[in-house]
């Protein structure tokens, strides 16, 4: 992928809560390398991740303990990041609207 809308978010997410720094830093560095061109593609790489409609991706960051929405745009290579959270806090939002 060429871009990650906004990085500054990740960051900003793993200054709070430390624990998910590496985890989200390895997960940017495994994007950034990527050439997805589907969200099958994504799929290869990322078994556990969650398909929806719109290009939406959920990722499941440090196993289980927070989940990373994101909307991809295959065809220019973007990535933009749409929420990052607890497990908790994802169960509190509707993943197609924000």
């Amino acid at each position: 992928m060429e871009r990650i809308f906004a990085k500054s978010t990740l960051r900003e997410y793993w200054e709070k809560n430390p624990d998910s720094e590496q985890h989200l830093k390895t997960w940017y560095d495994t994007v950034m390398s990527s050439d997805w061109k589907t969200p099958n593609d994504v799929k290869k790489t990322y078994a556990n991740a969650s398909i929806l409609k719109n290009s939406r991706v959920v990722f499941n960051i440090k196993g289980n303990a927070y989940r990373l929405v994101v909307k991809f745009h295959f065809e220019k290579q973007w990535v933009f990041i749409k929420f990052i959270g607890t497990h908790v806090e994802y169960d509190k939002i509707d993943v197609n609207k924000i």
